[in-house]
């Protein structure tokens, strides 16, 4: 899909929950990235807006190119009435599992907010985040909600910003910013995880060099991991 194609989110998600009773007229949209990397921790961003204007062309991150991605950033940011970001670290994911590190990033996330929000829109079909929060979860909410399509882009830009400036050239973070891609893979078989791999996941298993590095992994934390033998 080219980017002039793209669908254009709009506001009708956020009209509908101020129209059911949110007493402070602020919406929060919230997605996440990084759930299904092996390296590097899971970033959450939420966004409010005051449901003006959007810049041109903002729409969910992964239909855009990287260049798009990172002009659209400072725009939003103008734009913007409040944006907040939080993050889980993966020795944090390790310890606790894929979902309580989703939840506490999107806590951090929303009480970075410089106003605290009436209602959440959360992208994907699972609350995660749960009371206090008021929570509508919206799949493909990217593709829909203006608010959380900035969050997409926000979290995104952030996120392989990050991995890029890791380093570590043999594992081609500034590339696949921590996913299993082959060259991520042949630098695992050969070098070993590095200290911000996620250690209780298990493409260890894979890697009889590394396997005795494995921690223990919480069963609830298998949404989203690959294994070598799956790519």
């Amino acid at each position: 899909m080219t980017e002039t194609s793209n669908p254009a989110p709009g506001y009708a998600l956020e009209r509908l929950l101020l129209g059911s009773g949110a007493s402070t007229g602020l919406v929060a949209g919230v997605d996440e990235v990084g759930r299904g990397a092996w390296a590097g921790p899971v970033t959450v961003c939420a966004v409010i807006t005051d449901l003006s204007d959007p810049p041109p062309g903002l729409t969910d991150s992964k239909r855009l190119t990287p260049a798009r991605r990172t002009a659209l950033v400072p725009e939003i940011l103008d734009w913007a009435v409040g944006v907040g970001y939080g993050e889980a670290e993966p020795a944090e994911i390790d310890e606790l599992g894929m979902t309580e590190a989703l939840r506490r990033a999107a806590r951090r996330a929303l009480e970075a907010l410089p106003a605290r929000p009436s209602a959440v829109i959360l992208d994907g079909k699972h609350d995660y985040i749960g009371p206090p929060w008021p929570v509508r979860c919206q799949v493909k909410a990217d593709l829909t909600s203006v608010s959380v399509a900035a969050a997409s882009v926000l979290a995104k830009v952030r996120r392989d910003a990050f991995m890029a400036g890791l380093g570590y050239p043999e594992y081609g973070f500034a590339d696949n910013a921590g996913y299993p891609s082959p060259v991520h893979q042949r630098a695992l078989a050969e070098y070993g995880p590095t200290p911000h791999h996620r250690l209780s996941w298990s493409y260890l298993d894979d890697l009889p060099r590394w396997r005795h590095l494995k921690k223990h992994r919480d069963p609830q934390a298998t949404e989203g991991q690959l294994t070598l033998l799956d790519l």
